[in-house]
Parts: structure tokens; sequence; C-alpha cells
């Protein structure tokens, strides 16, 4: 197997753990094994072992010494942390998406305000619109152009839509309104409405940190 076939599975065993851990599939505090991973995945377990290295930088498993490798616990307390960042680095992004997306980024993200349109239908469930909710996230992430930007979002919304996922059952309405939100802010990029995508975004972010608090 060449060193490109190892990276490329490297990469697809990386992103299908990564959205397990995020969407709760595993849940937190679950124990990590390799050898379940790689058979449910139908890679080897070297493709799993860089990936589980990428995550635990990232926050979203940790090993323990005699103990092994565990999913993160959700810790509210982190809340605060990743939402003060977030505050900075989302508005920043919606606004460079805004000025700096290409036709081909501006006609995936109108795919995307496609699907929102479908939300109020009632056709989807929230495991599905969560998983819209990322989709939206990293499409305009990265339709910034700045790979620096973008690597450090995806990593806080990933932490950020775990919490959202714990408390999904006990927020008012679910998760549809705060999805839908994203109507507006795509149409802003979309439209190359700089200004109005920042204040949409800021606006968004603080809506997600005041909508977990009132359920804890």
């Amino acid at each position: 197997m060449s060193g490109n076939e190892e990276l490329s599975l490297a990469e697809r065993a990386y992103r299908a753990i990564r959205d397990s851990l995020v969407m709760l599939d595993i849940r937190p505090g679950e124990p990590i094994n390799e050898d379940r991973l790689a058979q449910g995945l139908g890679v080897g377990r070297t493709p799993v072992r860089e990936a589980l290295k990428r995550l635990q930088y990232e926050r979203l498993i940790a090993t323990y010494p005699r103990r092994g490798t565990f999913a993160t616990e959700v810790n509210i307390t982190d809340l605060a942390h990743i939402s003060e960042v977030r505050l900075q680095l989302e508005p920043m992004a919606a606004a460079q998406a805004a000025r700096r997306a290409t036709d081909q980024d501006r006609a995936a993200l109108a795919d995307l305000l496609e699907e929102l349109e479908k939300v109020g239908s009632g056709r989807h469930e929230a495991d599905e619109l969560m998983r819209l909710d990322l989709q939206v996230h990293r499409a305009i992430y990265a339709a910034t152009h700045n790979p620096y930007l973008e690597d450090a979002l995806v990593r806080h919304d990933n932490l950020a839509t775990r919490i959202w996922c714990l408390f999904l059952d006990r927020l008012p309405g679910g998760v549809s309104g705060h999805v839908e939100e994203h109507r507006s802010l795509l149409r802003a990029i979309i439209d190359g409405d700089a200004d109005h995508a920042d204040v949409l975004a800021r606006g968004h972010v603080e809506g997600f940190e005041k909508a977990v608090r009132a359920v804890i």
C-alpha cells in the first residue's frame, strides 16, 4: 500500500470517528476500542491510530495511563471557554466568507440554503438537523479560504456541537430554530454582505450559549 493510500485511509478514519464523537454516537466517557473501530470502518489499525492521535489533540478523546482511551466527557464549564473563542472567530469567518467565496462556494452554500428551506416541513429529524448544522458551518469556514481559521473553527464547532447534542432533548423547540437561523446567515454570505454576516454570526453564537445555559 502506498503512502497516499494510507493517508487517505487515515483521513477517512479520522472523519468518521470524529463525527461519531461529535454527534455522540460514541458517548462521552465511552472507552475507545481500536480493533472495533478498525473493523467497523473496514480499515487496518494504523489509520485508526493516526486518527486517534489527531482526535486527542482536538480534545475529543483522552488517554489515561493504565486505563486506556476514552471519549472525553462533555464538561459544561468548557462552554464559556469555547464561546469566548467562537465569538471572536465566527463573525470574522462569516464576513471573510462573504468577501472571498468563489462562485463554486456560493453554489454549495445555495444548495445548503435550499436544504434548510425544507426544515420547516418536518421531514428532518433532530439528528439530521445537527448533521446539516455541521455541514453549514464547515462550508462557511471553507469559504473563508484561510486554512488556519478554518481548522480552528472546525475544532471549536465540533466541541460546541457535542454540548448542543447533549442537551438537545431539553432545549425548547429542539434544534430547528437554531438551524433555521442559518438561512439569513447563508443569504448574507451568498449576497456578499460581510457586515450583515458578521452581525448574524455573532448573534448565532450568543444564542447558542444562552439556550444551553437556560437548561443547565
